[in-house]
């Protein structure tokens, strides 16, 4: 699709990217970013934080730009791969539900994109809340817990994308993968009941009852064993994530250059644009860091 193609051409790019993440400041950074598509909802005069939720909410925008291009079976693969807006606009309810959130930001504007965002912003309580992902399609994260809920809609957006996006079923379950793996062998949490069955149901069985990070990849299937292999540690996982965001750049390269007339190259325009906007947040944060491109190179 030429409209999905001349948005993708939207991208700042591996290049640029690593410009701003030398820059000397934070403030260089943002002011490098002042004349790119970034600037529509950059604030000059934002910490690392705020920058990066900008750049997050112009790739936002971007999808729901694509998304209104759609039919409604296409509209409904962007919504999937848009999953994490939602998340994040309930895990920072959720905050605001318990007491521990820092200020009020306004959440994501969802639009379309929304599962079912203005229901559940209406909950009152974090039991409300649970009650309402349950009846909805994220389906149940089998406890209240802020840790339940922000793994278990993760799991429920990976394991419906990978049964409903054909494209993206080796992206949803490597991410998977990565999922369960940090939560088990990073955070030391098992998964709900729930949470567990969506897993298994895509991973295998074996996958949690696995006793060592060894065990747990041996467990894998052969479409999710790519997202941690070579990857000894668990501690090492963030280099695994690095690795899944540059396969998911290279398939969506090839998406978006292929002359299928479905909705192949919009999704992988969808992908371009969210694998960048992941680069220039992970810049952003070199820069804040006085120019630390080592750690910004490190992500491949």
């Amino acid at each position: 699709m030429t409209r999905a193609r001349a948005m993708a051409s939207r991208r700042l790019g591996v290049r640029a990217a690593r410009e701003v993440a030398a820059a000397a400041t934070l403030d260089d950074a943002l002011g490098q970013l002042a004349a790119t598509p970034y600037r529509r909802v950059l604030d000059a005069e934002a910490g690392l934080a705020s920058a990066q939720r900008s750049v997050a909410a112009t790739l936002l925008w971007h999808l729901r730009v694509v998304a209104g291009w759609l039919p409604r079976q296409g509209a409904g693969a962007i919504r999937l791969l848009a999953a994490g807006y939602e998340i994040s606009n309930v895990e920072e309810h959720l905050r605001v539900l318990t007491g521990t959130a820092a200020g009020r930001p306004c959440p994501y504007r969802l639009g379309g994109l929304a599962t079912a965002w203005p229901r559940l912003a209406d909950t009152r309580s974090p039991a409300e809340l649970r009650a309402a992902l349950a009846s909805c399609a994220w389906g149940d994260p089998g406890d209240d817990s802020a840790a339940a809920v922000g793994i278990g809609m993760r799991i429920s957006a990976t394991t419906r994308t990978a049964g409903a996006v054909p494209e993206a079923v080796s992206w949803a379950t490597g991410r998977l993968a990565l999922l369960v793996a940090r939560e088990l062998f990073v955070h030391g949490r098992r998964l709900t009941e729930p949470s567990g069955r969506r897993a298994a149901r895509v991973l295998g069985p074996g996958v949690l009852r696995a006793a060592s990070f060894a065990d747990f990849r041996q467990q894998l299937p052969g479409t999710a064993r790519w997202a941690v292999d070579g990857i000894d540690e668990p501690a090492d996982l963030w280099r695994a994530e690095a690795r899944w965001w540059n396969r998911v750049e290279q398939e969506g390269s090839a998406l978006l250059r292929g002359s299928r007339l479905d909705a192949a190259p919009v999704i992988g325009a969808v992908v371009l644009l969210s694998t960048d906007a992941w680069r220039v947040r992970a810049a952003l944060e070199s820069a804040a860091r006085s120019g630390a491109l080592e750690a910004f190179d490190a992500l491949g």
